[in-house]
């Protein structure tokens, strides 16, 4: 079974987002071993300095590095990322579900950067960078949307119609 680990900045207040997560991660459980950690943002200013906004994502970034099992092939989403569609991500996920049947990957681990994003260091240690869309969403809802999109890629590669 492939174990997925979301490392997500900032916690899910909202509780119609945190409701959201809790039912495709429910769902996701019949497919992969789901994991979501939730780290702390970096407190800032109202109006941060550019300088106080990179000291906080490098923080962050530090944070997320300790947090990144071994083995791992880490996917930043941030918006510079590739655009896939559902289809690729599930061909996508399906190789590398098939690389850690041979012992080539352990673990897949999705990063959400919190309010900022993520610090261009952390986006470019990550093997890859995935986009959601070019426009911009709040990280919260980013997270269900990611959650609902490898749901999604499961059912596809279980042949079901969710995905029509």
């Amino acid at each position: 079974m492939q174990r997925i680990t979301l490392l997500c900045v900032g916690k899910l207040k909202e509780r119609f987002y945190a409701e959201a997560a809790a039912e495709y991660a429910k769902r996701l459980s019949r497919y992969c071993k789901l994991e979501m950690v939730e780290l702390p943002e970096e407190r800032l200013p109202e109006n941060p300095a550019p300088a106080q906004i990179d000291a906080a994502l490098e923080k962050e970034a530090e944070a997320i590095r300790r947090k990144i099992p071994p083995s791992s092939r880490v996917i930043a989403l941030c918006v510079e990322g590739r655009l896939r569609s559902s289809e690729e991500l599930a061909r996508t996920m399906a190789a590398w579900a098939a690389g850690a049947e041979h012992g080539l990957e352990k673990r897949l681990v999705f990063l959400i950067g919190g309010s900022f994003g993520l610090h261009e260091a952390i986006k470019a240690e990550a093997w890859g960078k995935l986009s959601m869309s070019p426009m911009t969403f709040p990280h919260h809802l980013a997270r269900v949307m990611l959650l609902e999109q490898i749901y999604r890629a499961c059912q596809i590669n279980g042949g079901t119609r969710y995905h029509k």
